[in-house]
């Protein structure tokens, strides 16, 4: 079983699990601002990996028709409508706004260049209507729960520094399930293992960037090294934030969060909880050693008892 729990910032993931003399650990930066919604990461991720088709169901959500990650979805995109400001919320949609016009802003503009897109409101004061869209993927966390509790080995730690499940090997006993802080990983209904995003692990190793990232139009999801990918990041929000989206806020990229900052990370114009993602995501297995500690005291002392007891009757 791999180990990955612990709190101290700057922790090398690769090099804990084994791996020494490893190439820099990669991840996505998914600039949710330059997202147009068109899916192609997740048809891109199904053929790649032949992952099996998961539905074609109207669920509701706007044009989500898969509703959030799982073992037959590896990249899941989320649509989210809102009407700004939520203070003045009207029954029907604002069908003065020149849709078109916003598009001219957005995101056939480079992410460089573009300081406002169709999912942020217009500056004209008529953008009360906009729609957030983001792509979806596993974190790859610094400190992964789902590597903590496997008990075959199935689950690794790559020399990436990205988590892979080994399907061969997984014998579907369920523990990685509850275990992730953020819901991803899951289980196929037909054969029982855990299935989720492995990066592109076989792509990796020719050279080549994930499926995903690949076949992004707009550079929303963006593949590198994960330090230079956080240093681009932390560029783009200034440049929203002089833009005035001052709602643009990095979620993951934290080494000093919950779980150690993520191999994934995002750029939002909202709370996470808009998104479908946990404020504050915290390795479940974090007190684990401790828990360890406790049961080891108390047995210690049960046993303690127990021969005090019984010297104790011998002596009468």
């Amino acid at each position: 079983m791999t180990t990955t729990s612990g709190t101290e910032p700057g922790v090398d993931p690769a090099a804990e699990s084994g791996h020494r003399d490893h190439p820099p650990r990669v991840g996505f930066f998914t600039d949710t601002t330059v997202c147009i919604g068109c899916k192609a990461c997740e048809v891109a991720c199904k053929e790649w990996n032949a992952v099996p088709d998961d539905g074609l169901d109207l669920t509701g959500m706007s044009y989500d028709n898969t509703v959030g990650l799982g073992a037959n979805t590896w990249r899941h995109v989320a649509f989210i409508e809102q009407r700004k400001p939520l203070a003045a919320q009207e029954v029907d949609l604002h069908h003065d706004t020149d849709v078109l016009a916003m598009a001219e802003h957005g995101s056939a503009t480079a992410p460089t260049e573009a300081g406002m897109t169709p999912t942020a409101p217009a500056a004209d004061g008529h953008g009360e209507f906009r729609w957030l869209m983001a792509s979806d993927v596993c974190k790859h966390c610094t400190h992964a729960a789902c590597l903590d509790v496997c008990p075959t080995g199935s689950l690794f730690r790559t020399e990436f520094g990205t988590v892979v499940v080994q399907e061969d090997i997984c014998n579907g006993c369920g523990y990685c399930i509850p275990a992730c802080p953020y819901g991803v990983i899951d289980q196929r209904k037909d054969d029982g293992r855990a299935w989720k995003c492995t990066l592109c692990y076989d792509r990796l190793g020719d050279g080549l960037e994930p499926a995903c990232a690949k076949a992004c139009p707009t550079d929303s999801i963006q593949f590198g090294p994960l330090d230079e990918l956080r240093e681009r990041a932390q560029r783009r929000v200034e440049q929203l934030h002089e833009a005035g989206v001052g709602d643009a806020r990095l979620y993951g990229a934290d080494p000093d969060d919950g779980v150690g900052g993520d191999g994934a990370f995002f750029l939002l114009l909202d709370e996470p909880e808009v998104y479908g993602l946990p404020p504050d995501p915290v390795v479940t297995t974090r007190d684990l050693p401790r828990m360890w500690r406790h049961v080891a005291s108390a047995a210690a002392t049960l046993a303690a008892g127990a021969a005090a007891a019984f010297l104790g009757a011998r002596r009468r």
